[in-house]
């Protein structure tokens, strides 16, 4: 959930969609800046280049050379906003949330968030191209959608993972009974008969197969930001492997309050794509497992969250957002280092 936040400049026409939908007005032209401001960033390389994309009107777009320097661009990933968006999601404009990247068989996926704060009538949207630098990008329909009073999960914060077997997969969701998991096709759709299913959440269910003595980590009360998504306050999920291992990270407790946000980081791990996900003391993450990976420090941010895995150059990298004391609780770009424990398990470098 993700919508307090003002995205900072965009928006003209750079990218075609095969849809009808809502054209933005050209704004400011492009900057560079060694803070950016970003919301639930992920990021691509290609030929060179880095690019960023994160919560914003049309999707935000940076590109940098070395990850030190930004050029926040004018124009956004969507230019058009394709109309099946507003049928799908009532409410919805031009603020797309959360999107994730990823380059599989010859092209980008780039799967994006429609829908409004706090509420689980929800889209997550695919748009593909051949080339970044070209910017061209193919609408391609909607991957899911959630229904208020119908779906106890809500379709936002997708990110992709490709398995052992060459086979996609979509990790997503906020909220409500938390994050879900799905298998899709060759075309990044969910197949007829694939159904998702929850592997994280912050409570334990307490049934017959879990002994009501486990530890859980504590969960929030009450959701100060939504009269609707309970308080399960776990989302933003991502998958990353190494080592023969995939790594769940979720984000715990609440954003887009600026200062008074307490986002986290947690994860857990597990040997299959499908979990299920243990955190070191062997609990499962679907029944409030998690290690704790990152919090705010109370001097430089005073909460992070929303993070991506990569490796560049080498290196694994870890990057979320966070809410920086120094600009008053603006969402900073953080960047930090991975090194791995010698039983597998991830740990922070200083910041680079």
């Amino acid at each position: 959930m993700r919508k307090t936040v003002i995205s900072l400049v965009l928006l003209a026409s750079c990218v075609t969609l095969l849809a009808q939908g809502q054209r933005h007005p050209r704004r400011n032209l492009p900057f560079v800046t060694d803070t950016p401001m970003v919301h639930d960033p992920v990021m691509a390389y290609e030929d060179s280049t880095y690019y960023l994309f994160a919560t914003g009107m049309g999707i935000q777009k940076m590109t940098s050379k070395d990850r030190k320097s930004w050029t926040v661009h004018a124009e956004p990933v969507m230019s058009v906003i394709p109309k099946w968006t507003h049928d799908s999601v009532p409410g919805f404009r031009n603020h797309v949330w959360a999107p994730d990247i990823i380059q599989w068989h010859g092209r980008w996926w780039l799967a994006y968030s429609c829908s409004t704060f706090g509420k689980n009538g929800s889209a997550i949207g695919l748009l593909s191209c051949r080339s970044l630098a070209q910017g061209l990008w193919n609408d391609e329909g909607c991957i899911v959608t959630s229904r208020e009073q119908r779906d106890n999960w809500n379709a936002i914060d997708p990110n992709f993972v490709i398995d052992d077997d060459d086979n996609p997969w979509l990790v997503w969701g906020s909220f409500w009974d938390g994050i879900q998991l799905v298998r899709l096709d060759t075309t990044m759709h969910i197949g007829v008969s694939q159904q998702p299913r929850t592997i994280a959440r912050r409570y334990n269910l307490s049934n017959k197969h879990v002994k009501a003595s486990l530890p859980i980590n504590p969960n929030p009360p009450k959701n100060p930001t939504s009269d609707y998504a309970g308080p399960n306050a776990i989302e933003a999920p991502f998958i990353f492997k190494h080592d023969g291992w995939y790594y769940l990270f979720v984000s715990w407790d609440y954003c887009c309050q600026g200062s008074k946000s307490n986002y986290r980081v947690a994860v857990g791990r597990s040997k299959t794509v499908e979990g299920p996900y243990l955190d070191s003391k062997g609990i499962d993450m679907c029944y409030g497992g998690g290690n704790l990976f990152l919090e705010g420090d109370k001097k430089a941010y005073e909460a992070a969250g929303h993070c991506a895995v990569y490796r560049f150059d080498g290196q694994d990298i870890f990057i979320c957002h966070g809410y920086s004391i120094a600009h008053q609780g603006a969402s900073i770009l953080i960047q930090h280092p991975i090194t791995w424990t010698s039983d597998g398990w991830p740990t922070l470098e200083s910041k680079k």
